[in-house]
């Protein structure tokens, strides 16, 4: 298949094979991909937007009709923060709380039974990258004791004064858990990237045991905040999962990777293969 991607002022063109295709799911579906670049620590040490992103990844790929669920659920959750702003009578806000609540349920079991299969890929990552244990905790996004539709009508006070949904699966995260430790607190730079790396690449496994068919892995400069035996055991990692890789370097580190890679030089936007 051939696909084309263009931004142009109607906004993002996607094709494949010629034919338009009509959203950027539909990319993602054709062309699924992970990347690892020098912001990847931010998955540990950044805010949970960054953690529901990588939860919701494995779900859209893994759980059929994860997509049209979340979308649902996000258009409901848009209503009901736009119904608190405008100061909506409360019994108002009933109808959005149903539709909220049955959606927000089924976002909630998709993630953890997703999450659930990531865990165990993600232990084994842990000890080839960091020597230790590293696994995580779920968070929904609303108390443990309650259902959702009790933590919506229970919730609607500070709602009103917040001007937003407090409760639901929008609020959801990952506790990061590295050596029995809290991840996103104890742990180095360089740490963070081999924790954020064994996350991403526990995911890519699964996905692409699920889709039975290899992933395509982007990497902007791995040696970045890593020494040589961290990289080597990185690349080794990311050589064993038989994904397609696109590698930038700095430098030619053609021992890093299991198979010699083809190799391409890029000076002012012109790309030439030099190996």
């Amino acid at each position: 298949m051939a696909l084309g991607v263009r931004n142009s002022r109607a906004g993002l063109e996607v094709h494949a094979d010629g034919d338009k295709m009509n959203s950027a799911a539909a990319l993602a579906e054709a062309l699924p991909l992970q990347v690892i670049d020098p912001d990847v620590h931010k998955l540990i040490a950044g805010g949970p937007d960054e953690r529901r992103r990588y939860a919701d990844w494995i779900a859209f790929h893994v759980e059929h009709g994860y997509l049209e669920r979340w979308r649902r659920f996000r258009r409901a959750l848009k209503q009901r923060n736009a119904a608190l702003r405008s100061g909506t009578d409360r019994r108002a806000l009933k109808g959005w709380d149903r539709e909220l609540a049955e959606l927000g349920v089924d976002i909630d079991d998709a993630r953890r039974r997703t999450l659930e299969i990531v865990l165990p890929t993600l232990e084994e990552m842990g000890q080839s990258l960091l020597g230790c244990g590293v696994s995580f905790e779920y968070q929904r996004g609303w108390p443990a004791d309650k259902t959702l539709a009790d933590a919506l009508a229970g919730s609607v006070e500070r709602d009103l004064q917040m001007g937003s949904t407090q409760a639901g699966p929008q609020r959801g995260d990952i506790r990061l858990k590295y050596d029995e430790r809290q991840a996103r607190k104890l742990v180095s730079r360089g740490q963070q990237k081999l924790l954020a790396c064994a996350l991403i690449l526990a995911a890519t496994d699964v996905v692409q045991t699920h889709l039975e068919r290899p992933l395509l892995l982007l990497l902007d400069d791995p040696a970045a905040e890593l020494d040589g035996d961290s990289l080597r055991r990185l690349m080794d990692c990311i050589g064993n999962l038989g994904c397609q890789v696109i590698a930038t370097t700095l430098e030619r580190q053609r021992a890093l990777f299991h198979e010699p890679p083809r190799l391409f030089h890029v000076e002012h936007g012109v790309v030439r293969q030099v190996e």
